[in-house]
């Protein structure tokens, strides 16, 4: 899509705009743009548009331009049709970006041009009054969706749609999401990952619209159940299974992974503590690389710690302060065994701060602890601040999101403090909100000192996002 087809659509959708917000009570049902469209009750559509700008300056990775900036877009258009116990549903997102360097660090998960990431049908089963989730349901009830769709499971650090990133993940399969009138929920899915593309820098920098695609050598399916009212919250437990294999137009990693794991959480409220506990193990087999010189099998044996606490003070401006703590572990080198953490199809954003240019901070070879506070001065504003410590959990191996790595160790574990603010204020309430954020990388030994580390100042970073929702 051309750059000028682009502020056609912005064009198009600020009318929308407008006429929904010239619409009537009597139309308060359906959002601006089925309004504008004139859909019937039983047709929701929705879209959304979002702008960012980010830059980063003193690069902390490997590899990568010293400094980078980018304008990205993220267009969204979904459509669902209810009609009683079956839902058609589909969506198209068209994510670009443009400005950035010719090496930059921005692929696949910036670009993912005119992507049809959603087609499914869904059967709502049970006894569901006024929808499967909604406020009608009776007793138990559940869905069943067949096609392509999008994923969250629990705490959606290895199975999540990613939000604060341009492009998400999605699947092609099934899945069965099933709650008991006690509020036992299980879900059970069989999925072929899409492979989103195109993967070529060229292509990317080109914004080339290619459409994603799955394959059966690439397989991901599992169960997550979640019991509430139990420990003064929530227990959740899940087993994964991602099964892949090397074909002659693509170079995998060979991965046959179990990923094991159970969490036990408490959501924020007024005037309470809140936990969130996870732990997950990772069995199976893996090689280091897609390499086709690679035929390794490794033994791998890895682990994830997620720990938080909060409490959320009342009146005022509900402030919430927690502590925070994440480890993953990073690979040892041994012979025929390999440690680190696969972090499979979750997001970052909400534990390590933004992504984009940034983020440093993931899943793997990692040991963080922080401090949090956030506090909604008013309906339309909130804001957050993050303070953390990194170190590697395996002195040899690359350090999380970096690339930087220093084999002999002599670098030693420290790698830095990561500070972060966001601001969040709806301008139009529910129509358009503008998010901006700033991150500084305070560097340590391991990323200024590794043979492949940059000595080039600490790493700052900030964005500015503005969505306006239909």
């Amino acid at each position: 899509m051309p750059r000028s087809m682009n502020r056609v659509a912005l064009s198009a959708l600020c009318a929308v705009a407008a006429a929904g917000l010239a619409a009537g009570p009597a139309q308060a049902r359906q959002g601006p743009l089925a309004q504008a469209l004139g859909a019937p009750d039983d047709l929701q559509i929705t879209a959304s548009l979002r702008t960012r700008v980010d830059a980063i300056d003193n690069q902390f990775r490997a590899s990568g331009p010293d400094g980078d900036s980018m304008l990205s877009l993220r267009t969204d258009v979904v459509a669902e049709y209810d009609a009683g116990r079956v839902r058609l549903g589909g969506e198209v997102q068209d994510s670009r970006a443009y400005f950035q360097r010719s090496n930059s660090t921005a692929g696949t998960a910036e670009v993912n041009a005119f992507e049809p990431v959603q087609a499914f049908i869904r059967l709502e089963l049970g006894d569901s009054g006024k929808g499967a989730f909604g406020k009608g349901a009776k007793g138990a009830h559940g869905l069943v969706t067949l096609g392509r769709f999008t994923m969250d499971l629990g705490g959606r650090r290895l199975v999540a749609r990613n939000r604060f990133r341009n492009t998400t993940n999605a699947f092609t399969g099934v899945q069965a999401d099933w709650t008991t009138a006690n509020g036992v929920r299980a879900i059970g899915f069989w999925t072929m990952p899409q492979v989103r593309l195109p993967d070529a820098a060229a292509d990317i920098a080109d914004n080339k619209v290619e459409l994603d695609r799955e394959t059966i050598d690439q397989q991901f399916f599992g169960g997550d159940v979640t019991v509430p009212k139990v420990l003064g919250g929530t227990l959740e437990f899940y087993a994964l299974r991602l099964v892949e294999h090397d074909r002659p137009d693509w170079a995998t990693r060979d991965r046959r992974l179990w990923t094991l794991g159970a969490r036990a959480f408490a959501k924020p409220a007024e005037g309470k503590g809140d936990h969130d506990v996870e732990v997950a193990w990772q069995s199976g087999t893996a090689r280091k690389s897609a390499a086709a010189a690679d035929t390794s099998d490794l033994a791998v044996s890895a682990w994830l710690v997620h720990a938080e606490a909060g409490y959320t003070f009342a009146g005022g401006w509900t402030p919430r302060l927690s502590a925070l703590f994440d480890a993953a572990s990073g690979d040892s080198g041994r012979a025929g065994h390999f440690r680190r953490f696969d972090t499979l199809f979750g997001a970052r954003r909400a534990d390590f701060g933004p992504t984009s240019l940034f983020g440093p901070l993931q899943r793997a070879n990692l040991v963080s602890p922080g401090l949090r506070v956030e506090a909604v001065p008013g309906k339309r504003l909130d804001l957050m601040a993050t303070a953390r410590l990194a170190w590697a959990e395996n002195v040899r191996d690359t350090f999380a999101a970096t690339g930087v790595r220093d084999a002999g160790g002599a670098s030693g574990r420290f790698a830095g403090t990561q500070l972060e603010a966001r601001l969040r204020y709806w301008i139009v309430p529910g129509l358009l909100q503008s998010d901006m954020g700033v991150a500084t990388l305070l560097k340590g030994r391991l990323l200024r000192d590794a043979p492949n580390g940059r000595a080039n100042g600490d790493t700052h970073y900030g964005y500015w996002d503005l969505t306006l929702n239909l």
